[in-house]
This record gives C-alpha cells, structure tokens and sequence, in this order.
C-alpha cells in the first residue's frame, strides 16, 4: 500500500498537546549551533534518526554536555522556551506541561522562582503552559533536600516529576513528600516502566499515587499491572520515538502503545528531549501511524487523551474536545 500523503496535513489539522518535555532537554539544538558552531557542528550524529544510545547514563551524559552550557540565566532559560513554544505552536500545539530540571537551582544558582517565570513568559499568546519541577530518585539524600520544602512556596509551579536512572531504587521518602505536594495542590508525576520494568509502573501509580506516569510502556509485560493502572485511571505520557532511540524497544513496529491503549490505558504523545532525538510532536503522531498502523480516528482520539488531563478550566478545554470530537465522529 502507497503511503497516504494526505496523512502529515490531517496530524499538523489535529489540535495537540504536548505532556512530556523535559526544558533542558528541549533546547533547540540551533541555538548552540548558532553560538559556537565549532562545538556544535550543525548535524551531530546523535540527532539522525538512527542513531541509537547504548545505556540511560550515555544518554544523561550527552544530554547534559550539551544543555548545561546553554541554561547558565534565567534570561536563557527564557530563550530556548520561547523558540521551543513556537515550535509546538507552529504544529498546531496549544498546551505544554514541561519541567525543569530542579538540581539546576544549585548548580546554576539560578532561584526556582526566575526560572518558573522565564519560562512561562516565554509562551506565545493563546498558548497554554503548566511548569512541573524534575528531581533525581536521590535527592533526598543529598545537599539539595531543602529545595523539597522551598518549592512549596514557588509561583506558577504546576507540580513535580520524579526522574531519572531506574536503576537507583525509590526513596521510601518520595511517598510522603508526593502526597505532601498534592494536598498543597500540585500535580505529581514520575518517570517509571522505560528502564526498569512493569513493578516500578506500579510502585508508581501504588506506593507514590500518581496518576500520570511518564513512560510506563513496559507496564505492558505485566498485565495485573495494566490492570491495576487502568482500574486507577493512570494516564502514561508516552515518548514512542524517545523509547526507540533509548533502545527501550527494538523498534517501533515492537512499541505496545496499542496493548497499552487496549487495556484500558489512557496514553498521550509526547517528545521527552527533542534536543538529543530531533524529533517533533508531528513526527510521533505519523510514526505510530505508520509503524502501528493506527488509523486517523485514533490518532484523533490520542490528541484527545492530552486535553483530557490536560491543567485547564473546563472553558478552554472544551472547544478543543469538541473539535476533536467532531473529527472522530467524522
């Protein structure tokens, strides 16, 4: 069968979201490019599209040689936002939750305030964006504990997202700490299900009691944890070409984003760290078409998984659910 060449102007027509996207990890690479070219040449090899990393701390250590350079002010901060946001926009992407990643309070001393603002002032107008803070498994062991309390007082923080090697355990902490934040009225999230598998899906969703996991595609080797998320109504933001590239799985005709969705699993699409994989949200939506043959209506359907956990007055969501509703019943 021919491909359908009608397919990228329906995926750009669709009304999207964009739920799982790392700030550092989305620093548009021409950015660097444009600042040093001999240190970022303009097509390194990690960003073709084949190109595969070995381990989650290769990954780390690339991501952070590249990005810590860059995100020294909150004015560049500011920066790489406002061309990521337009970005999104540009592909008909109207709500991001992002997150920062919170070590860099210290290591940049930049205050967790300045870099809230500078991020969501960089928004283009009409676009929504919800800040969540990133912290590793161990920081409740290490010098930056006192940041767990300061960010309760932080303005236009969304929430927080536990992130990180899954091969360092939990802290028996972490669970206190995310029920803490969520009777102060932020949004919890944590990365679980990509390195490790379908148990920390569940210690996830279980012991922490988060209600979106970031990832959480290898929850599909276990299906009393399907089960288990599905009856709790966790949603997973899943990054399908971040899961190839991270050799997470073999390829994307292997992904289980369709066993996920057919147990009941509500999944959204997402980039992670579009600097180190080069990819766009466009992209995810035409490569599970093409790879998993899902067909517009799911597609459609997909896009409608972001507005629903989406941090919004029911106001603006609405035209957008309708929108896609219309699409689908089409």
């Amino acid at each position: 069968m021919l491909p359908d060449s009608t397919l990228p102007a329906f995926i750009q027509a669709l009304p999207k979201t964009e739920t799982h996207l790392h700030v550092e990890g989305a620093l548009p690479y021409e950015l660097l490019h444009a600042w040093d070219p001999k240190r970022w040449p303009a097509h390194p090899a990690f960003r073709e599209r084949g190109y595969r990393y070995h381990s989650f701390p290769e990954f780390e250590q690339l991501l952070l040689e590249n990005a810590l350079p860059w995100f020294q002010s909150a004015e560049r901060y500011h920066e790489a936002a406002k061309l990521m946001f337009a970005r999104l926009a540009a592909q008909n992407v109207h709500y991001a939750e992002t997150s920062f990643h919170l070590p860099m309070v210290e290591f940049a001393k930049i205050p967790g305030p300045e870099i809230i603002a500078a991020i969501r002032s960089a928004a283009p107008r009409h676009f929504h964006v919800r800040v969540f803070t990133g912290m590793p498994r161990d920081i409740f062991s290490s010098p930056m504990m006192h940041l767990l309390d300061d960010l309760l007082k932080w303005e236009g923080l969304a929430g927080v997202d536990l992130h990180g090697d899954e091969a360092m355990p939990t802290d028996p902490a972490t669970a206190n700490q995310w029920a803490r934040y969520r009777a102060a009225g932020l949004v919890t999230k944590c990365h679980a299900g990509e390195f490790d598998g379908a148990a920390r899906v569940r210690e996830a969703a279980g012991l922490l009691g988060v209600t979106r996991v970031q990832h959480g595609v290898r929850a599909a080797e276990d299906p009393a944890v399907l089960k288990f998320c599905a009856e709790r109504g966790v949603t997973f933001d899943v990054c399908p070409l971040s899961n190839v590239g991270l050799k997470v799985v073999r390829s994307l005709e292997h992904h289980p984003l369709r066993k996920l969705l057919d147990a009941g699993i509500r999944c959204t699409l997402s980039t992670d760290d579009p600097l180190c994989f080069a990819n766009t949200v466009n992209e995810e939506y035409l490569a599970v078409a093409h790879a998993l043959g899902f067909s517009r209506k799911e597609l459609a359907r997909l896009a409608r998984n972001g507005w629903e956990v989406a941090l919004l007055p029911e106001e603006k969501r609405a035209p957008f659910l309708a929108e896609l509703d219309a699409i689908i019943a089409a």
